[in-house]
């Protein structure tokens, strides 16, 4: 004897879904992961009462090779990581290391003195410093009692 079967048509687009959402998650999902494509450098931002602080990972890149730009209240990072020619006679089993330039502009979270930022490159991780623009630090109003 043969049972029925109840027939449910969103089960297979359900696992069709299931399996794009992994698939975008391992290619676009890991900012700063590569350097082509869609992929950018990984930045943390951060502000405190003086500047705003930028830190971006940039393996690979030769400070030289970074440029910075402050257009209103969005900032800009461009540089290029270089091909370094192959071991000739050598057969590769992974090559996994990506090269070519790279964009990313964020938004500023406030109006900052782009003339007098500091930036400095270590270890492959770019610090930049800028100062918050007078008119919106925070200014303290000191109470008089009587």
């Amino acid at each position: 004897m043969s049972s029925l079967v109840r027939i449910d048509p969103f089960r297979d687009l359900m696992t069709f879904r299931t399996a794009m959402d992994r698939l975008f998650d391992e290619t676009v999902g890991q900012p700063g992961a590569a350097f082509s494509g869609l992929a950018v450098p990984a930045i943390d931002l951060y502000q405190t009462a003086e500047e705003v602080v930028i830190k971006a990972s940039l393996p690979g890149v030769d400070p030289k090779e970074i440029h910075i730009s402050v257009t209103g209240d969005v900032l800009t990072l461009r540089g290029e990581v270089r091909e370094e020619r192959g071991v000739e006679g050598a057969q590769y089993h992974v090559k996994e290391r990506r090269f070519g330039g790279f964009t990313r502009s964020i938004g500023l979270p406030t109006a900052v003195v782009a003339d007098k930022a500091d930036a400095q490159f270590e270890h492959g991780v770019l610090t930049l410093k800028l100062p918050k623009a007078e008119e919106v630090k925070p200014k303290t109003i000191t109470v008089r009692a009587r």
